[in-house]
C-alpha cells in the first residue's frame, strides 16, 4: 500500500492550520502543523514532508527566509508560501527565493488544493 503524502503546514494562525488540515485530510493526505518556523525546519531536517505550506510572518520566523534553509536540507520538496502581506514585492520575493507557489490571504481553499494535487 502506497503511503499518503505528508503535508507540513506552518502558520501562526490556528484557524488557518485547522482549515488546511481538514481539507487535506479529506483529500487523502497526512498533515502535520505548527505555529513555529523552527519546528517546521526540524521536521524537514528529520526527513519529513512531501510538501510544505508556510506563512510568511510567524512569531519566530519569516517564511521567505525559511525557503532557502528548507531547500538546503531538501531541494526536492515544494514550498507553497502564503501571506496576509499581500504585496507584489512579497510575491516577487517568494518567486525569487524558490517558492513553488504563492497565495495571498485570504486564499481560495480550492485553488490551494488544486496546486497541491
Amino acid at each position: 500500500m502506497k503511503k499518503s503524502p505528508l503535508i507540513l503546514i506552518a502558520d501562526d494562525d490556528a484557524t488557518i492550520r485547522l482549515v488546511l488540515e481538514k481539507k487535506f485530510k479529506k483529500d487523502g493526505y497526512v498533515t502535520k502543523s505548527t505555529s513555529s518556523g523552527q519546528e517546521l525546519l526540524s521536521w524537514v531536517e528529520n526527513g519529513e514532508g512531501d510538501l510544505i505550506i508556510t506563512d510568511v510572518v510567524m512569531g519566530d520566523s519569516n517564511g521567505l527566509d525559511l525557503i532557502p534553509l528548507i531547500h538546503r536540507i531538501n531541494n526536492a520538496v515544494p514550498v507553497i508560501l502564503m501571506s496576509g502581506l499581500n504585496t507584489i514585492k512579497t510575491a516577487i520575493e517568494a518567486n525569487n527565493k524558490g517558492a513553488y507557489e504563492y497565495f495571498p490571504k485570504p486564499f481560495d481553499l480550492e485553488n490551494i488544493a488544486s496546486v497541491v494535487k
